[in-house]
């Protein structure tokens, strides 16, 4: 036995006893916690003795010529590394045990997969970073400090039950004014709206029984009296629980690693009691036109101005993240309104199609209107549309004797002549008891979120509307703390809790940025970005790539004459640049018109395979209206098996150089070239890259768009392929149930008669690619998850970590490289504003590169903000990194750096990017 695997059996031996005799102690949970930490994450013998800060690979490290992934070998990689007979089945006890707080006895059964965050310990922050240059910044987080109170959880259920968020709010109001002196004490509670109601101190009673009347603003549509009809309800308020503040004051010490979640929710309440009674409540978020002026989006939308605000648990305390914000909404006009500036209807007095029926009762359906000629406020909700016009429809009296059609009704009962007698009629109340009101009586109720997909037009308008520069929202930010007055709260004052009302000030870094690599042939063999950007003047690709059978497919009828001097001066610019591009095309350039894009596209194919010169690169131009392009690369793509290059024809047609530079890196990139490549990975000085075999992955999952509650969600991974370099990535795309968030296709297994147990998967897949690419198996995996709510991170870390495992053992047994997971956040409130103006880039905002560890982060969570971009428009927005899993003992410089220079890496642009990958 070599000497490396004798230690590594005495440090495995060593690990087992004291384990034992730690559990015979009964140690809690946070020694559990702390001892793991101390040994990097480890729990299966490997290097148990290794500082958290250590870069060098175990004892017994696999070669740099690991066996292949492809059939089980014996290694002294793998040597120590439990395994089983069932292989990749029975690792999910494993990764469940590691990731899971209470300390598992070695005789016990591996338990099922922890189902609540409780359950699972993520890594401690492994100590703050030091590189790069110290600055200040402010980000738009309030200190909250919390007076010691005697917080009390009370139960509320109603009877008849109330499904009504803003009913319910109503209900407790009356409540309260009706009871706080007599039956509660004289305090002040606060209410979320549906169950919960918190009090700072004790109510008189742990359970009662009161009474409360409201006035029922809706009358049925038989009602003829404008009295308001009293519904009661009896409210039952009962004792549930009393979160504890001291409790979460040491979880923000450190000393607690579990974050009390149900006491922080209890503050968060308090503080957005007032402005939910307030304002239009849109998640977290607030709007009103009180809190600043409404815009027209077109088609019969409006943006409401308002503000986002949520309560976290950060290193310097609690701290209120806010932040202003922009939703669209229904403007408050007539329905016939709406339908003429929806879809642009000139002429209303017209019968509708069927099309034309079914576009508008899908626009319309579900949004609440207000007859206005009634003379008392009623409301209702919009279920579907008429099929007939209005004037053919006809119903019976209250008599239940006498017909009357709904032009006459209105005509005898309310003098209204209908204007739009040939338009559909509203339908409300129910299919057996339907209720029909004529468009142009009815007004959309104001305060109705839109919740449907916005056009290219509105988004542009929205942006433009709401898009400020640093100086600017930051400004904002503070009008929107000074109009929650919490001080004047009486709610606030009584939970003893006070809000800071200067932005916080963060210690911050900026990290250099890394040293690009380009051909030796160029005049400039290498450059360092400043401020997030470069150019490729005097620089060629550093692996150009080869395009020898190519076309252009013209579709634009503005510019149809440019096609052969435009691919002239690209196939000129891409040669210049280092690639190896024939100069004629394999096949005739032509012009097709738009309406015939699947054949123009068949045809170029048919063409090309018959000549016996697959195309390499179809160039195309697209048309002159856009909504092609995702047709296009449909074609090319998915059916066609063509690599393709679309190019806008304004653009095309300007035959500016910049632009194509821009077309030659991304054809490069296409075609199997490398653009650039970090100095450091050529050198071999990426730490945790460089020293041995890594794989890099990118995951995330995109969900249909909104209104849309049927369609698959897809999820898309990425992972380097050219170790070291790490610059050449390959995708796999999975389509799964809709708005499933895990990943399902990570790995599975099918049963095949005749084959038994097969494996397959993306992280599978993209394994076995990496290693036929580099000649070279993973030691380590880097997993950069996108997307992923806080909520989320339990449930996808565990499924997750454990498909990677699953999948590398499937593999080869007991194949068990050193995996970290990573989630990046980009939909988050947190905005970093420079303090000093001479530290800042061109747009105003925070420099390139800019990182921050500190005050606003996790209390101990290894977390940290990037703005690794340069501001182009608007206020930067950083990216939020959470390492949730880490056998490779990252420490905060060596993660942070590896992580800001992939975001310069990509391969579109010449300039760094949001998320590297």
């Amino acid at each position: 036995m070599s000497l490396p695997m004798a230690l590594s059996f005495l440090f495995y031996f060593l690990f087992l006893a004291f384990s034992i005799f730690i559990l015979s102690l009964s140690v809690s949970y946070r020694l559990t916690a702390i001892f793991r930490r101390g040994g990097g994450g480890s729990g299966r013998g490997r290097d148990s003795s290794r500082g958290p800060g250590s870069s060098g690979p175990p004892p017994q490290v696999a070669p740099t010529q690991p066996p292949s992934p492809s059939a089980p070998t014996t290694s002294t990689t793998l040597a120590n590394h439990p395994s089983s007979s069932s292989g990749a089945e029975s690792l999910s006890g494993e990764v469940s045990q590691k990731l899971t707080l209470e300390p598992q006895s070695a005789t016990t059964a591996p338990p099922l997969l922890p189902s609540s965050s409780k359950a699972v310990s993520f890594p401690r922050r492994p100590g703050l970073g030091t590189v790069g240059e110290k600055c200040m910044v402010r980000a738009n987080h309030f200190l909250v400090e919390v007076a010691n109170k005697d917080l009390h959880y009370y139960h509320v259920s109603t009877t008849p039950e109330i499904t009504s968020k803003k009913v319910n709010r109503t209900m407790m109001r009356e409540l309260v004014e009706s009871y706080k002196k007599s039956h509660l004490g004289g305090r002040c509670p606060a209410y979320d709206g549906w169950k919960r109601l918190y009090t700072a101190g004790a109510l008189p009673f742990d359970s009662k029984e009161l009474f409360v009347k409201l006035i029922d603003e809706d009358h049925t549509r038989s009602s003829s009296s404008s009295a308001r009809k009293e519904r009661q309800f009896k409210v039952e308020i009962k004792l549930a629980s009393k979160p504890d503040l001291h409790h979460l004051q040491e979880f923000l010490r450190g000393r607690h690693f579990e974050c009390p979640q149900e006491t922080i929710q209890v503050l968060d309440v308090v503080l957005r009691a007032k402005p939910s009674e307030n304002y239009n409540a849109v998640g977290r978020s607030f709007f009103s036109p009180q809190l600043g002026s409404k815009g027209e989006l077109g088609n019969g939308i409006e943006y409401w101005r308002g503000y986002y605000q949520s309560l976290r648990p950060t290193q310097m305390g609690l701290s209120l993240n806010i932040d202003v914000s922009a939703r669209s909404f229904y403007e408050p006009i007539l329905i016939t309104e709406f339908v003429e500036k929806h879809f642009r209807c000139t002429n209303l007095s017209r019968p509708m199609s069927d099309q034309d029926r079914n576009k508008v009762e899908n626009a319309l359906k579900g949004i609440k209107v207000e007859p206005n000629h009634m003379e008392y406020a009623k409301t209702c909700k919009i279920v579907g549309i008429s099929r007939e016009p209005i004037s053919q429809i006809t119903f019976t009296l209250d008599d239940k004797r006498t017909n009357v059609s709904v032009v006459q009704y209105f005509r005898d009962k309310y003098n209204i002549v209908l204007k739009y007698a040939s338009l559909p009629a509203l339908q409300c109340g129910s299919e057996a008891k339907p209720i029909y009101l004529p468009m142009e009586l009815c007004r959309i109720v104001g305060g109705q979120r839109y919740t449907k997909k916005l056009n290219d037009q509105q988004v542009k308008a929205l942006l433009k509307a709401t898009c400020q520069r640093p100086r600017y929202r930051e400004e904002n930010v503070h009008k929107m703390v000074e109009v929650n007055n919490f001080e004047g709260d009486e709610r606030v004052k009584e939970f003893g809790i006070q809000v800071k009302k200067e932005l916080a000030l963060v210690e911050a870094r900026v990290l250099p940025p890394p040293t690009l690599k380009y051909h030796a042939s160029g005049q400039e063999r290498s450059v360092i970005p400043r401020f997030g950007a470069w150019n490729m003047i005097n620089k060629k690709m550093v692996n150009g790539g080869k395009v020898d059978f190519w076309t252009c497919v013209n579709f634009s009828s503005d510019y149809a004459n440019i096609s052969e001097d435009f691919c002239k001066e690209l196939v000129k610019m891409c040669n210049n640049k280092g690639m190896v591009f024939c100069q004629t095309a394999s096949i005739r350039i032509r012009s097709a018109h738009p309406d015939r894009i699947d054949q123009a596209l068949l045809d170029v194919f048919k063409e090309s395979t018959s000549l016996k010169r697959p195309l390499q690169l179809l160039i195309i131009i697209l048309p002159d209206q856009t909504g092609s392009y995702g047709k296009i690369k449909r074609i090319c793509e998915t059916e066609l098996g063509i690599v393709s290059q679309c190019c806008q024809p304004k653009q095309a047609a300007r035959f500016n150089n910049q632009y194509f530079e821009n077309l030659a890196l991304k054809i490069n990139s296409k075609v199997g070239g490398r653009n650039t490549v970090l100095d450091d990975a050529i050198q071999r000085k990426i730490p945790r890259v460089s020293d041995y075999p890594t794989i890099i992955f990118g995951a995330d999952v995109t969900h249909p768009q909104p209104g849309d509650d049927s369609g698959s969600s897809i999820a898309a991974v990425v992972a380097s392929m050219d170790w070291p370099e790490v610059t050449k990535y390959r995708a796999i795309v999975s389509a799964q149930p809709h708005r499933e968030e895990i990943i399902q296709d990570l790995y599975k297994t099918v049963q095949d008669p005749q084959k038994g147990v097969v494996h397959s998967g993306m992280i599978r897949e993209l394994l076995v690619a990496f290693f036929n690419s580099t000649g070279q198996k993973p030691y380590r995996i880097i997993f950069y998850r996108d997307g992923v709510s806080e909520g989320q991170f339990s449930q996808v870390l565990l499924y997750e970590v454990d498909a990677i495992r699953k999948a590398c053992a499937s593999l080869q047994e007991g194949y068990m490289p050193r995996v970290t997971f990573i989630v990046v956040q980009k939909r988050h409130h947190t905005r970093l504003f420079p303090t000093d103006r001479n530290q800042t880039d061109r747009s105003g905002n925070i420099q390139a590169g800019t990182v921050v560890d500190t005050s606003i982060c996790h209390p101990t969570g290894f977390d940290f903000y990037l703005n690794s971009h340069a501001g182009i428009q608007g206020t930067s927005r950083p990216t939020h990194y959470h390492v949730l899993y880490d056998e490779n003992n990252f420490t905060a410089d060596i993660l942070q750096g590896l992580t800001n220079n992939l975001c310069y890496t990509y391969a579109r642009c010449t300039r760094s990017i949001s998320i590297g990958l």
